[in-house]
This record gives C-alpha cells, sequence and structure tokens, in this order.
C-alpha cells in the first residue's frame, strides 16, 4: 500500500549561513533551483529587490503562484534550466543552485523518485522527455552499470545491471517498487540506520535521467556569465560528486594561473573570475541537523564574482563522471 504524503513543511537546507554569506541587500538575484520556494522568499525577507525564480518542474511553478502573488512584481517565475539562466537575466547581484530532488518531488509518488512509495517509474524534474522506465528498459547492460557506478557509486553495479536486464527480458519494469525490489535483491538487507539499498542506484538513474551533472557545469558557468562584478554564487549540494565539481570549478576560477612545478608545467598568468572568502565548505550546525535531518549531506559553497572575462571549463578536470562517449 502507498505511504501517505508528506505534510510536514519543506525546511530549505543551509538557508541561515546561506544567507549571512550572500548578504542580499537589493539588487537581482537568481534562484536556479526554485522548488518549494524557500530560498526566494529568504532572499526577499533578506532584502533582494527582485528574484528571478527558475526551475524546470512546471509543477513547482504552478505551485509558486499563490505564495508568491504577495511580492507582485518581486518575483519572476520562468521556466527552464539553470544551464541556461543567463538568458532570463544577466548583470545579477547573485545566483543561489541548491541541487538535487526536491522533497516535493519525493513525496509525490507519481513523480516515480522515490524507491519508498509506488509509482511510475519516471523520475523526470522536467516531466518531458524519456523516463527512467525508459532507461532502464532499452540501455545495454554495460551502459546501465557504468550509469549505477558512475552516477551512483555503487559497487555493486554490474550484478544488478545484470539483474534488471533478466528482470526485463520476463516483464518491462514500469515502477518505482519494481525497481526498488530488483536493487535490494542484489544487494545485503540494510542494518539500522544505514541508507536503503536502493538509495545509491535510484540516484545515478535520477541524474542520468535529468542529465545533473551536465546541468551543474552548465549552471555554474551560466551563472559566472550572468553575475555582475561583485556579485554573489552560492551552491549547496548534497553529495560528494556535485561537491567535488562545484570545489574543482571554484579552484579553477580563483587560481590566477602561474605557479608550476617538476610535475606540471606552469600556465599563462591570468585574472581571476571568482574570489572566495571562505574556501572550505559550509555544513549544517548541529541546531540545523537536529531540525532537518535532510541537512546532513549538505554543503555550501560561496564566491564572489570578478570582472574577469569568462573561462573555459575543463569537465575532467573537475572530477564530472563521464561514460563511455564523454557524455
Amino acid at each position: 500500500m502507498p505511504s501517505a504524503p508528506d505534510t510536514a513543511p519543506h525546511i530549505p537546507v543551509l538557508i541561515t549561513p546561506l544567507i549571512a554569506a550572500a548578504a542580499p541587500v537589493g539588487g537581482v538575484w537568481l534562484d536556479g533551483t526554485l522548488g518549494a520556494g524557500g530560498y526566494t522568499r529568504a532572499l526577499l525577507e533578506a532584502g533582494a529587490d527582485t528574484v528571478i525564480g527558475l526551475d524546470r518542474d512546471p509543477a513547482a511553478l504552478a505551485m509558486a503562484a499563490d505564495w508568491a502573488a504577495p511580492y507582485g512584481t518581486r518575483v519572476r517565475l520562468v521556466q527552464g534550466v539553470f544551464s541556461q539562466m543567463d538568458a532570463h537575466g544577466d548583470n545579477l547581484d547573485g545566483v543561489v543552485l541548491d541541487l538535487g530532488v526536491s522533497s516535493m518531488q519525493l513525496d509525490q509518488a507519481q513523480r516515480g523518485f522515490s524507491f519508498m512509495r509506488d509509482g511510475p517509474l519516471d523520475m523526470r524534474m522536467s516531466q518531458d522527455g524519456p523516463t527512467a522506465a525508459d532507461l532502464v528498459n532499452t540501455m545495454e547492460e554495460g551502459q546501465l552499470a557504468d550509469i549505477l557506478y558512475l552516477y551512483g557509486e555503487e559497487r555493486a553495479s554490474r550484478r544488478i545491471a545484470r539483474a534488471i536486464v533478466r528482470k526485463r527480458s520476463e516483464v518491462p519494469i514500469v515502477s518505482t517498487l519494481q525497481l526498488a525490489e530488483i536493487v535490494e535483491g542484489c544487494l545485503p538487507r540494510a542494518k539500522p540506520g544505514q541508507a536503503h539499498p536502493a538509495t545509491r542506484s535510484f540516484q545515478a538513474i535520477r541524474i542520468a535521467v535529468n542529465d545533473e551533472y551536465g546541468e551543474l557545469i552548465g549552471g555554474l558557468e551560466a551563472a559566472e556569465r550572468a553575475l555582475a562584478p561583485g556579485g554573489t554564487l552560492a551552491v549547496v549540494t548534497f553529495h560528494s560528486i556535485e561537491d567535488r565539481m562545484v570545489k574543482r570549478f571554484l579552484q579553477a576560477r580563483c587560481s590566477d594561473g602561474g605557479g608550476g612545478s617538476r610535475h606540471a608545467p606552469a600556465e599563462a598568468v591570468r585574472s581571476p573570475q571568482f574570489t572566495q572568502a571562505i574556501r572550505k565548505a559550509i555544513a549544517a550546525d548541529e541546531v540545523e541537523l537536529a531540525a532537518n535531518p535532510r541537512s546532513r549531506s549538505a554543503r555550501l559553497r560561496v564566491a564572489t564574482r570578478t570582472d574577469a572575462a569568462p573561462g573555459v571549463t575543463d569537465r575532467k578536470a573537475l572530477g564530472m563522471p563521464l561514460l563511455s562517449g564523454g557524455k
């Protein structure tokens, strides 16, 4: 029997340190992952003049209509992906990105994101294009294994991919619980306190369906193009691969080149595109952890845009997992 919808409020993760670091006094900001609107409302209440609320999910925009109405023209709602955010605003004072799947999407069984609720195997954030069911029922076994390993860091990726291919030869895999049962059958039973056995596999397939790693790098590049000198970039990540990609992007963009050693040649000196007052990722404190367990894995990184021209990105150097074929 499907679980009842979660009616608990959706708490924005790391909102207090984000607002403290970003200090949105006036100006135009862009919230690249609108979701339930927690970051947008916090930015407005902290002093932002206007927030562009961007989301690829039409359901998020529909839900925002009611809470956004009192803010009038201070909120502008836009459907789109954050890799193209610079098409919706430039010379911005700040950009905020909260990565990963939203609690709203997990709570809706019909969206197919959750292995705890039975629903169609969908996982599309934009609600268009190929679904997770399309992926698991058509991809070759080796491709499936690569996605599970590279995107979900699932060590049993080949065993799970083999089981998926075997099962789909008998009957199409069309529901979340079907897939969760297949994955569970390939792994030891979770001990108390451990994550559900299907967590990594569902993460990997969701990332593939929505091209989340490509969108992350595209979003960082678009923010770099859209921000005014002195503008703030704040990014909240939820797992190690995302955080590594953001960390390395900012390291590269905060560097002025030069240096060199016997292991690597010196680079041409250049103007950095960003600066960072705090280079270390910010994590949730004990108070937030107690109030919002979802914040346990969250990390916040903040940087300030300079007036240097946008740089060129080496995706492999950022640690972006690349499937065969380079995608």
